[in-house]
């Protein structure tokens, strides 16, 4: 005041009349005065004065370092020198000024402190106010206030500063304070953030201002500016603060306690916050505005990491609650009426994303237990707001992997306690629960209609227990009823609970009033769909529209199965209104056909051949396609539009799956992943364009052709988008972390690609890019789908199976085993691409399941590729032969296949190195066996193998002898035993030939190499390892030599065949068959014949052989002998082992001998094909022999030339024995010569060669022979008694047929019959006893498809003995021949020749031709009469191809045994005495004369045979 008043006194113009400046009142003191002892003092107390007078304590405070002139310099009143000096002299001044200054006003002089730094606070706040409101400072405030802080704080440290009453001094200017200088206040320790809040006496006050700028601080936090760092922190601080504040509980009673009235204010302060955000978000804010930055900026408080400094976790898991609780009770305006019919637009894709990026934030800190115990608490006590709480259930069930059994367990729970005590909260709670779940698809909870059906649709459903729960269910069904969608109706009515009987009134009346209510809705039960998607609630599909997707579903399964759809064929028969007015009009609409019938076609085909579309409507499709002519400008134009309309729906899943890639790139955005492939799964459906659900259609598995994959062009468009989203995720993601750290996103996009609807289009697309374009693929692309691979087993618990066309095998495979087929070794191209896939796959799987269990890690690998893998790095790398070194490379292979140039070799080797990979390539099932390395070496092609003829046999080598054959069998090797080695060889030879593996380069190639040319190698390596075991040393000791390990496998595998009398069982047989005859052929001929040893005068063993040619080599024979190369090798291995003998001689005959007993099969070979072998023969046995041929080999040169001088003009000479071989001998003489008729022949034998007439067999003029045969008056008859059991000839002849021949002896029989006089016929006695046994043999054929006689024990035991496979020869009483006995002096030999006149020559009988003593056929099933109705057969169980021959054989005249019956002359009305009649499975008794007949026949043939 004093400077005032002589600055006015200096400018006062008083009384000199003008203002005198300060240098003219100055002049005249220009001298300094001396000052005296007693002038200093008054000096320095008027300095002080003067000071005091005009002190500003305001400005002391505020000064700052500025422009050296204007700058306060009170280091010149002193000497004192540094910055630190300078503070804390400022310091010391202001304090002592301020003690000074409180002195004077008699106030404390910490409340004066307190209100000049107050005031200078203010006045740095409002330094820069202006609109808009703000609550951060600039540079300048900032610099300003830290001075003003550092002034504070030395103010405390002298305990001049009072908190209470500089908090009291800045709520009168609350409206001027910054947020910023608050939290400051804190940070410096001045006054923390609870003082000054508590320093407020009105609450609502308090909570209005901080609600306020808190929701600036947010709008200014994500604007862009350069103090977002500070507003960060300040939000941060301040939350931290609220929570701790209003959600922590102090357990000890004896510290201070937190005010109520500051618990109240936090928790309505963090109400308030979120209150607004959701008011903002229910008022629909665009994304960018200032509300929309705000309320981002609040929910992303709910982060994890901005609790981290809490120790507790329980004020966190509080507030987590309490806002939960909050969301789900704000503002509950909604009724259960209005979410039952609302809730389809609250699932998880249309809740906005920053609702559910919220409810995600709250699910990482409560467990899932916790959030439904929160849920049902608050559904419990309090009104909801049904919007939030059901998409917080589609949140939770899309975004916690456990959600669909935690959702379950929860509804389960509801409806008990619903049905306990009729609770209908609980009851209304559950449906809503469930149905939300459900509309987030299948992959994330059960269709609606799965779980209704489950929960409603067995006897241990909740509503079973009583009457009372019954009625509780239908009673809240009918009231649902007025606001349900149709969809849900429509399941209650197609889907009903089940009722018991008595109560089913309850039931009736509910389905009538929903069909009432979906009539009124226009929505018609009859007409829906065949595929309509009954677990959505979206609204029902046009009529036009639903039919349209029906055909397309329909065409898209018969595609992939071949067959009718089930969903067709039940339409067609319970939905018939629907099938005929809606269904076959929009299939059968006209177009011009396809010159190849396509798909439509087939399914069109298929229809009517199986009588499911009208004639006259088919007619008219047929009529209405050759009239109709289709514009090219149209279809162009249609072609056009038809992509269009999808572009858009394309354009919105490109856009979705960018955003995933940014997501995947930033770890802290890992935990959008689940809401990010929500949209995704949402795009994908709308782009695919499936309005019905996308669940397994029939429950049917996966149809892909593997040669022949085909996709539609907009299914392939999509799945190329999916895939190379996958792959430039993967590669980017990788780029940034290694896989274990990448997050779930792979997974989940790999759940997402597992829809139904889009597999099979996702396995056709990779088994087109693997298979048949895996060349040209990119390394980013194998590592792509090798880890889309990887995650694909991860899931295959949830995947279908899949099954395949050919060249794989016909059973279903799982989806991970898929890969084993597509990715072949055959070539050098395959297999580096296998390579690749391989290495990448489980260096992938290796790295992503690292801190899992192993047992995760083996179930997301195919064993298959695994053992690829290792069959690969053993061809390829011979330092991968040598032992392991056990050494972990420095790095893992896997960043190295993401670089742009990887090296595929190096990757391999390094990954082979590792201890982890090694440990997994051990493991038992991954580890490759020696029958693994044979399967897929098999498989290589050698001529484009990557290996040389040269080092691929050196691998063989090494691969047999070194690696698989010393290990031991538990690790899949072969003890060291070189015919274990073998026998696996040969075993895994026949399934690789009997596979359609072998047959897919060439239709014609060799069986011997399975159609694939790699095998040869393989077979070689067989012939080698045989040798080596032909060289062996003989077995120690007289122990008894084992058979020949190649029959031992034969055996095994031939057991393991299915054995019977139909095409399939005989053809795969035979197919067996041939590839066992083409490996003995292949190997020495030794392996027929054992080699004697010398010191034994012993035949060589031959019965490992003679058992193969007896039980099977025989059923597949022609004309009763064995082919060319197998006779001709049997024979040369017979010679071989003979020169090894003492004497080849007698060797040769014990074994021809041996033959002609246990083996006759190879001696009528050896007679067929003699013009080849005898000269071979000759020369061998020159070289191992100076003696004449054995006697047994010049005993089949005899017949031959006994045959050759019976078709000579010369006259025959005497036919050496056996009879039955020079008979075999004369038949295939004949047969060469091309005889149709021998009568001439026959005559020229005379009475030395009816034994050989008797023993021909296998002659196509039969009759003739049997002509002869009569009027020699030697019997015929016993060659249709013959069995197994028979010594001698009997056995010998029924092994030359084979069995399905010699079970036709009944038809060529009676065959025979018409060619003979009756008369002589019944003179003959045994004529009626073979004669009923053969009938009755020929019913069961026909009625039981056995032969087996059916016949009951007659008296005196005569034909017992016929009850089993054929007559035996059984002793008769006195005056009756026995049916095989002899007749008195007719000689042995002759019977015996005579026995064997038809059994070989049972082929020849053609039942179906006419009746000519000259007719010849070469096969039976020429007969076959198509005529009979095959529904007769199929109705009494007889239904193969056998029977249809035989019923062509009963209805021909000349066949049927009417014959035989008009012999009798008549019919006898006496009942049978044979105990049989005509049941229910013999055709002959079902109607009119026919089974007259054959009761007439019978009764006659028991009264001729005394019964």
């Amino acid at each position: 005041m004093s400077a005032s008043r002589a600055r006015g006194a200096a400018s006062d113009p008083g009384h000199g009349g003008r203002r005198r400046a300060w240098v003219e009142l100055l002049a005249g003191r220009v001298r300094r005065q001396q000052l005296g002892p007693e002038g200093e003092p008054k000096v320095g107390e008027s300095a002080v004065r003067l000071l005091r007078r005009h002190l500003n304590l305001g400005d002391l405070v505020l000064e700052v370092d500025g422009p050296p002139r204007k700058q306060l310099c009170l280091s010149r009143l002193i000497d004192y020198d540094g910055p630190g000096a300078h503070t804390d002299l400022s310091s010391s001044l202001i304090g002592s000024a301020l003690r000074d200054q409180a002195a004077q006003l008699g106030v404390p002089a910490a409340v004066l402190s307190s209100q000049v730094v107050a005031s200078g606070l203010v006045q740095v706040c409002e330094a820069d106010a202006g609109p808009p409101p703000k609550v951060l400072m600039t540079p300048d405030q900032r610099k300003k206030l830290s001075s003003l802080f550092e002034i504070a704080q030395n103010l405390l440290a002298q305990s001049m500063f009072s908190r209470l009453s500089f908090c009291q001094e800045l709520w009168k200017v609350q409206n001027s304070l910054l947020l910023e200088a608050v939290w400051r206040l804190h940070v410096q320790n001045i006054v923390s953030l609870q003082e000054l809040l508590e320093s407020h006496a009105d609450s609502q006050a308090v909570v209005a201002w901080l609600s306020r700028d808190l929701r600036l601080l947010c709008e200014q936090t994500e604007a862009p500016c350069q103090h977002a760092d500070v507003a960060r922190a300040m939000l941060s601080d301040f939350v931290q603060m609220l929570v701790l504040r209003a959600f922590q509980k102090n357990v000890d009673v004896r510290g201070t306690v937190e005010p109520e009235w500051m618990t109240q204010v936090a928790v309505a302060v963090l109400e308030r916050m979120l209150a607004s955000a959701l008011e903002a978000l229910a008022a629909g804010i665009q994304e960018g505005s200032a509300a929309h930055k705000a309320v981002s900026c609040w929910f992303s408080v709910f982060s994890g990491h901005m609790y981290r400094s809490i120790i507790s976790t329980e004020s966190p898991k509080r507030f987590f609650c309490h806002t939960l609780t909050q969301i789900l009770t704000h503002k509950p305006v909604l009724k259960v009426s209005d979410a039952v019919q609302m809730q389809r637009e609250w699932s998880f894709a249309r809740t906005p994303p920053l609702l559910s990026g919220l409810y995600r934030r709250l699910f990482v800190i409560l467990s899932p237990e916790e959030l439904v115990d929160c849920l049902q608490e608050v559904l419990e006590t309090r009104e909801v707001n049904w919007q939030h709480v059901l998409s917080c259930v589609s949140t939770l069930v899309i975004c916690l992997p456990d959600a669909q059994q935690l959702v379950n367990g929860w509804v389960s729970r509801l409806l008990a306690h619903a049905f306990e005590s009729c609770d209908l909260d609980s009851m209304v709670l559950a449906f809503l629960v469930a149905r939300q779940a459900a509309l987030e698809g299948p992959a994330a909870f059960p269709s609606y209609a799965a779980w209704f059906q489950a929960a409603f649709g067995s006897a241990r459903g909740f509503h079973s227990c009583s009457k009372k729960a019954l009625v509780f269910l239908f009673k809240f069904l009918s009231d649902l009823v007025p606001f349900e969608a149709p969809r849900y109706l429509q399941v209650h009515v197609l889907h009903p609970p089940l009722v018991p009987s008595k109560y089913r009134a309850l039931l009736t009346d509910y389905v009538a009033l929903a069909r009432t209510r979906l009539a009124d809705l226009k929505v018609s039960i009859e007409n829906m769909g065949l595929y309509e998607d009954l677990s959505s609630a979206g609204d029902v599909t046009e009529p036009h529209r639903q039919t349209s997707q029906d055909v397309e579903k329909a065409i898209m399964v018969f595609e992939h199965t071949g067959k009718i759809p089930a969903a067709v064929l039940e339409a067609s028969i319970f939905r018939r209104s629907y099938y005929l007015s809606h269904f076959l009009p929009a299939l059968l609409t006209p177009r011009v056909l396809p010159r190849v019938p396509d798909s439509r076609a087939v399914l069109i085909e298929s229809l009517r051949r199986a009588e499911k579309i009208p004639p006259s409507l088919y007619a008219t499709y047929r009529q209405a396609c050759s009239t109709v002519r289709e514009k090219p400008e149209d279809a162009a134009s249609r072609r056009e539009v038809e992509p269009s309309c999808a572009e858009e729906p394309l354009g919105l899943l490109t856009t979705a799956l960018r955003e995933l890639r940014a997501s995947v790139t930033d770890p802290p955005q890992h935990d959008a992943l689940s809401a990010q492939m929500a949209v995704i799964s949402e795009q994908l459906r709308s782009a695919l364009g499936l309005s019905e659900d996308d669940s397994d259609v029939e429950g049917a598995p996966v149809q892909l052709s593997v040669r022949a994959p085909e996709l539609r062009p907009w299914e392939q468009r999509v799945v190329d988008l999916l895939l190379t989203s996958f792959c430039q995720n993967l590669m980017a993601a990788s780029s940034v972390a290694p896989p274990d750290r990448q997050g779930p996103w792979a997974a989940h996009f790999v759940r997402t690609l597992c829809r139904r609807r889009l597999l099979p289009a996702l396995l056709s697309r990779l088994c087109q890019l693997l298979r048949h374009q895996g060349p040209s693929l990119s390394a980013s692309h194998v590592v792509g789908l090798a880890a889309l691979a990887v995650h694909l087993g991860e899931s295959r618990s949830a995947l279908p199976e899949v099954h395949v066309g050919p060249p794989t095998p016909a059973r279903g495979l799982p989806v991970p085993e898929l890969f084993d087929i597509l990715l072949p070794c055959r070539t050098q191209e395959s297999s580096a691409l296998c390579l690749k896939f391989c290495t990448a796959a489980i260096s992938y799987s290796l790295c992503k399941f690292s801190s899992q269990s192993r047992d995760i890690l083996y179930s997301c690998l195919s064993p298959g590729l695994i053992k690829k893998f290792q069959f690969i790095v053993f061809r390829w790398f011979s330092e991968a032969r040598d032992p392991p070194s056990w050494e972990d490379p420095a790095s893992s292979p896997w960043r190295p296949l993401c670089l742009p140039s990887a090296d595929w070799r190096r990757a391999a080797l390094c990954l082979w190195k590792q201890r982890t990979s090694r440990e997994l390539l051990q493991r038992e099932g991954l580890r490759l066996t020696y029958r693994d390395w044979l399967q897929l070496e098999l498989e290589i092609q050698p001529e484009v193998d990557s290996l040389s003829d040269t080092e691929r046999r050196d691998f063989h080598q090494w691969a047999i002898h070194q690696h698989f054959l010393p290990a031991p069998s538990a690790t899949g090797g072969c003890d060291g035993d070189l015919e274990v080695a073998c026998a696996t060889l040969v075993d895994v030879l026949m399934d690789f030939c009997q596979s359609s593996r072998s047959y897919d380069r060439s239709e014609n190639s060799d069986l011997v190499v399975g159609g694939c040319t790699g095998n040869r190698d393989i077979f070689s390596r067989l012939q080698e390892m045989a040798a080596d075991l032909e060289q062996g040393p003989a077995p120690l000791g007289h122990a008894a030599p084992r058979g020949h390990f190649l029959f031992g496998v034969f055996c095994r595998r031939l057991q393991a065949l299915a054995r019977g009398w139909d095409v399939a069982s005989r053809l795969q047989r035979q197919r067996e068959l041939l590839m066992c005859k083409r490996i003995l052929l292949g190997l020495p001929p030794s392996v027929l014949v054992g080699s004697p040893r010398l010191e034994q005068l012993a035949a060589p063993d031959c019965d490992d052989f003679f058992h193969l040619v007896n039980s099977e080599l025989r059923n597949f024979s022609y004309d009763g002998a064995l082919t060319h190369d197998i006779t001709a090798h049997f024979f040369r291995g017979l010679l071989n082992a003979c020169s090894r003998s003492r004497d080849p001689s007698l060797a040769a005959d014990l074994t021809l001998t041996a033959c002609q007993t246990q083996c006759p099969l190879l001696l009528t070979s050896a007679l067929l094909w003699w013009p080849h072998l005898e000269p071979e023969l000759h020369h061998r046995w020159r070289r191992c022999s100076q003696s004449p041929l054995p006697t047994e080999l010049r005993r089949l040169q005899e017949a031959q030339h006994f045959a050759a001088s019976v078709l000579s003009p010369l006259a025959a000479p005497p036919a050496p024995g056996p009879a039955w071989l020079c008979a075999a001998a004369l038949h295939f003489v004949i047969r060469r010569a091309g005889k149709e008729s021998i009568r001439q022949e026959l005559g020229q034998l005379d009475s030395q060669g009816e034994e050989a007439i008797g023993s021909l067999k296998a002659l196509d003029v039969c009759a003739e022979v049997l002509g002869c045969l009569q009027r020699k008056r030697i019997s015929w008859l016993p060659l249709f008694q013959l069995t197994e059991a028979d010594a001698g000839l009997g056995r010998t002849l029924l092994r030359l047929a084979p069995d399905h021949q010699v079970r036709l002896l009944p038809v060529a029989f009676y065959s025979l019959l018409s060619y003979f006089d009756k008369d002589a016929l019944l003179q003959e006695d045994a004529f009626l006893h073979v004669a009923v046994n053969m009938y009755l043999k020929l019913v069961g054929l026909f009625v039981a498809g056995e032969t087996g006689a059916v016949w009951t024990p007659a008296h005196g035991g005569e034909l017992q003995a016929q009850a089993g496979a054929g007559p035996g020869l059984s002793p008769d009483g006195p005056g009756r021949p026995a049916l095989g006995g002899l007749r008195p002096g007719q000689p042995l030999l002759a019977q015996r020749a005579a026995v064997g006149t038809l059994t070989a020559a049972l082929p020849v009988f053609s039942p179906g031709r006419p009746r000519k003593p000259d007719n010849k056929c070469s096969s039976f099933s020429a007969a076959v009469d198509t005529s009979v109705p095959k529904k007769e057969l199929l109705r009494r169980g007889r239904g193969n191809a056998q029977m249809l021959t035989l019923l062509s054989v009963f209805k021909s005249p000349s066949l049927f045994p009417v014959r035989v019956l008009n012999t009798f002359g008549k019919t006898s009305t006496r009942r049978p005495a044979l105990g049989i009649s005509p049941g229910p499975g013999c055709v002959f008794g079902g109607r009119g004369a026919a089974r007259a007949q054959h009761t007439g026949f019978l009764a006659a043939a028991g009264r001729e045979c005394g019964l």
